[in-house]
């Protein structure tokens, strides 16, 4: 979130603000998953996932653009692919308690 202010103004107000809303977005999906009923965990999980590729996207295209620096690029990019690695582990983990739950 602190690329924000590192952002030419022009650019700031467009890909900026979209990207601002994306991780907004995902940190809402993220909690309302967390409350969701274990049933529909699955799939809200994969929304977040689906969110979370949107915004590696956009981030791509900013740095690709030259709107952001190649070392806020690398920091939010690490950053990223571990909130992916967290949410593939919470999506696997919810699949395998969904399934002993079915099974039992």
């Amino acid at each position: 979130m602190n690329i924000s202010p590192h952002i030419a103004k022009g650019a700031r107000f467009t890909i900026g603000s979209r990207i601002e809303n994306k991780f907004l977005d995902l940190l809402e999906l993220s909690y309302t998953t967390y409350f969701t009923q274990k049933s529909d965990k699955t799939e809200k999980i994969s929304e977040c996932i689906l969110t979370l590729d949107v915004l590696k996207f956009l981030i791509s295209v900013a740095w690709e653009g030259k709107i952001i620096s190649h070392k806020h690029y690398e920091v939010v990019g690490l950053k990223l692919d571990e909130i992916g690695k967290m949410l593939g582990g919470w999506k696997r983990s919810s699949e395998n308690s969904y399934k002993k739950n079915r099974l039992a």
